[in-house]
């Protein structure tokens, strides 16, 4: 068991001298700081310089008592709040990462995924690009049958929670059921493509990205990286937009 928690905490970097200190300071729930030494086995000095790291990741807190210092470990809970802070803050930068690691060079970049993994990575995709709104044609009848209304529905009350508009056509006679309406809870407003333009293929435009979800029967994801053609077909989204029905919305 000690083994396999040394290992897991290891990967978010609490390594060596600080992942005896922290486990020590768990252990003991509150020593001083030359107990907590004592019992990691480890010289004082060493000991407190590592237990200043860990202060200032908010997993330990030092409680002065007179003369003598002592170290209280936090609740282990932080250690999910520290993850969850890395986690957001690599996904503020993502974008801009991402633009310069494909877009330096000025070359496209396209990414094949296939099968129904392909599909769900392809789908989830779209959410990082850091755009507050998303242009995109979604063909129903073949969403329901991948990636599913299951993952559809996680993925959109995902990109609601993060305040990502939505906006979508859709061709009536590809929707199976009647769900997913313009709604400014949801943000989404929806539209309908002329009678005459029948959307059989879902496509999300996004950032400098373009990403196509095929039927099931072919089962794929494709993800196109270029901000060329990204632009192109934001603009054909615009046209196809402009000559699209409104839906009406939902409160």
């Amino acid at each position: 068991m000690t083994t396999d928690i040394e290992e897991k905490l290891a990967r978010i970097g609490i390594t060596g001298t600080l992942y005896k200190l922290y486990l020590t300071a768990v252990g003991l729930g509150g020593a001083s700081v030359t107990e907590v030494a004592a019992k990691a086995g480890l010289a004082r000095t060493t000991a407190h310089d590592a237990l200043a790291k860990l202060e200032a990741e908010g997993l330990i807190r030092f409680v002065d008592h007179g003369k003598r210092r002592f170290v209280v470990a936090q609740d282990p809970g932080v250690l999910l709040e520290r993850i969850e802070a890395r986690r957001q803050m690599i996904e503020d930068v993502m974008p801009v990462l991402r633009s310069m690691y494909h877009h330096e060079s000025g070359q496209p970049n396209v990414r094949f995924h296939p099968g129904p993994e392909g599909i769900r990575t392809t789908l989830w995709d779209t959410l990082n690009s850091g755009d507050k709104v998303l242009r995109a044609t979604l063909s129903m009848k073949e969403l329901m049958a991948e990636p599913g209304l299951e993952e559809m529905e996680r993925y959109l009350n995902e990109r609601a929670r993060r305040g990502i508009w939505l906006h979508v056509i859709r061709s009536a006679e590809r929707d199976i059921v009647p769900i997913w309406p313009s709604s400014r809870e949801h943000c989404r407003e929806l539209r309908y493509a002329p009678a005459e333009h029948t959307l059989a293929m879902t496509c999300f435009i996004y950032g400098n990205k373009v990403a196509l979800i095929s039927s099931a029967r072919e089962s794929y994801g494709m993800i196109i990286d270029s901000a060329e053609f990204a632009a192109f077909q934001a603009s054909m989204f615009d046209a196809m937009w402009s000559l699209s029905t409104p839906s009406p919305a939902v409160p």
